[in-house]
């Protein structure tokens, strides 16, 4: 399993800095979700970790090595990442786009192989699309799109996966079903998942190690059942809430406070205050 960490990173953009000499370490074959208000430097910092942005100073080390000494396919074989709201080209198939995940490993010299098509296979029915691989991805839902696209990564055969935000502009089902994949994924092939949400529940709920990004650094991080507080959701935020814990998956639960229907009073100093 490769290991994966930041060393005096600073990235930015023009004038400004957005991550300041950040010193961070991915744990191995977790499922580990950054979180932080709009603007904080979250998808910058996983555009970064994907060699998609240069570092100001500092680097990205992927198994103790500068990743931006290492070539594209080198890093395409340990790495796949999702981009944020991708778009395929019209007409593209489903099978058409899977493939794609396996352009690390053709050249010149190794063209089309029983091996490269077993993989495809394999993504194709991880994400349940067997049945789907001739539809054009533009004819899908917006779940099936995403499904598509995590395939496509999956053929990579890669131990790391990055996803940014992989559950936007998709309803409620739809974003558990994308969650539940990726957490099999990690649970049943082991695989290291580093991903935007902005759902803290649904963060909360799935994440085995949860960074809070704030002010070009880290506020906090650790298991969701240790930082996630309502001081943290206040400080990163800025939004009043009460935490408490769900009742099903006995994860951190955020409640914000707000308009809306009248608060009931549940005798916590807090609550009151706002009732």
């Amino acid at each position: 399993m490769p290991t994966l960490m930041t060393k005096g990173l600073t990235l930015g953009y023009g004038e400004t800095t957005v991550i300041n000499r950040l010193n961070l370490s991915i744990p191995e074959g977790k499922i580990t979700v950054l979180i932080g208000s709009n603007g904080c430097g979250k998808s910058t910092l996983l555009r970064s970790i994907a060699r998609l942005l240069k570092p100001r100073e500092g680097a990205v080390l992927l198994d103790g090595k500068n990743i931006a000494s290492l070539s594209t396919r080198e890093v395409a074989k340990q790495m796949a990442i999702l981009p944020q709201a991708p778009v395929a080209p019209d007409g593209l198939t489903v099978l058409q786009l899977v493939k794609q995940g396996r352009y690390p490993y053709q050249s010149w010299l190794k063209q089309w192989s029983e091996e490269d098509e077993q993989a495809v296979q394999k993504a194709l029915a991880a994400t349940n699309l067997v049945d789907l691989a001739e539809r054009p991805v533009d004819s899908l839902s917006g779940g099936q799109r995403q499904r598509a696209w995590i395939a496509m990564a999956l053929a990579q055969e890669t131990d790391i996966l990055l996803l940014d935000e992989p559950t936007t502009y998709l309803d409620l089902a739809h974003q558990i079903e994308i969650l539940d994949l990726l957490y099999d994924l990690n649970r049943n092939e082991g695989r290291t998942i580093v991903m935007v949400l902005h759902d803290l529940n649904l963060a909360c709920r799935y994440a085995d190690h949860m960074i809070a990004v704030y002010r070009q650094g880290i506020f906090a991080q650790g298991k969701p059942e240790q930082i996630m507080t309502p001081g943290l959701v206040e400080k990163v935020f800025g939004l009043s809430c009460e935490v408490i814990t769900d009742p099903f998956y006995g994860t951190p639960l955020c409640v914000p406070y707000g308009k809306g229907k009248q608060l009931r009073k549940l005798g916590h100093d807090k609550v009151k205050a706002h009732a």
